[in-house]
C-alpha cells in the first residue's frame, strides 16, 4: 500500500514546502537558489533536497558546479496546486496575494489562473475540444484552428497526457494541462502575448505571474474573445 503519510511528511515541512512551490512553474532551480528560496542554508537545503529526491518528487541534474533540481512530474504539480487550493479554502480569508497572481500565472508550463480558466473553460464549449478519455482532444475543425493559430498540436498529441483538467487553486475550477496546455502557454509566452513580471527575490508565488502586452491582449481576444 502507497506510503500516503510519508509524502505528506515529505511536502508538510515548510522549507520543503517552499521549495516545492518554487518549482511549480516548471523551471530548475539550483540549490542555492532553493536554499535563499525556503531561507535557510546550503547544508540544510541539500538534505531537504536529497530527501525530496529520495521520495520522487524531484528530479536533479548535474551540470559542472552546481545541481539543478525540478519537479519529476506534471503529477507533482497537480498534487501541489490542489493542495494549495485546499490550504486557500480551509484559511477561509480574502484573497491574500496581489490580483496579478490571480489574473494570470504558469503551473507547471500551464497558463493558471483566471485567464488560463477562461481559456478552459471557451475550448471546451466553442467546439474546439471534445470530451475524451483521461480529458480532452481537439475535434478536426479545433484541430485545424489550434495549428493555424501556431500551436504545436502534433507534439502535444506526443505527451503522455494529450490533454487534461487541473484544477486551478485560486479558482477553484479547471485551467488546462497536458500537453495541449503546454503548448498554449509555450505560444503566449514565444510570441509575448504573456511575459512574466518581475518579484523580489524569494517570493515564491508571485515569480509565477504573468501579464498580457498590448499586443497580447489584442491577440488572445481576436483568437479566444479573452479579456485580459
Amino acid at each position: 500500500m502507497p506510503n500516503l503519510a510519508a509524502l505528506a511528511a515529505l511536502i508538510g515541512d515548510p522549507s520543503r514546502a517552499l521549495m516545492l512551490q518554487a518549482l511549480l512553474p516548471g523551471e530548475a532551480l539550483t540549490a542555492g537558489e532553493l536554499a535563499r528560496v525556503a531561507g535557510i542554508g546550503a547544508p540544510a537545503a541539500s538534505a531537504h533536497l536529497r530527501a525530496l529526491e529520495e521520495g520522487g518528487l524531484l528530479l536533479a541534474h548535474a551540470q559542472g558546479r552546481h545541481r539543478w533540481f525540478r519537479l519529476a512530474g506534471e503529477e507533482v504539480a497537480q498534487a501541489l496546486e490542489a493542495l494549495l487550493g485546499l490550504a486557500e479554502r480551509q484559511a477561509r480569508r480574502p484573497w491574500p496575494h496581489d490580483t496579478a497572481l490571480r489574473r494570470a500565472r504558469l503551473c507547471w508550463h500551464h497558463l493558471a489562473g483566471q485567464l488560463g480558466v477562461a481559456l478552459h473553460q471557451r475550448l471546451t464549449t466553442d467546439g474546439t475540444l471534445r470530451a475524451a478519455p483521461g480529458g480532452w482532444a481537439p475535434t478536426p475543425a479545433g484541430e485545424a484552428r489550434l495549428r493555424a493559430l501556431g500551436v504545436e498540436v502534433d507534439a502535444a498529441a506526443r505527451a503522455p497526457r494529450p490533454c487534461a483538467d487541473c484544477m486551478d487553486w485560486s479558482e477553484r475550477r479547471p485551467h488546462l494541462a497536458g500537453g495541449l496546455g503546454r503548448e498554449l502557454a509555450a505560444l503566449f509566452l514565444r510570441r509575448r502575448w504573456l511575459v512574466p513580471l518581475e518579484a523580489p527575490p524569494g517570493d515564491v508565488l508571485r515569480r509565477r505571474r504573468l501579464q498580457p502586452t498590448p499586443e497580447g491582449a489584442r491577440a488572445l481576444h481576436a483568437a479566444f474573445g479573452l479579456a485580459p
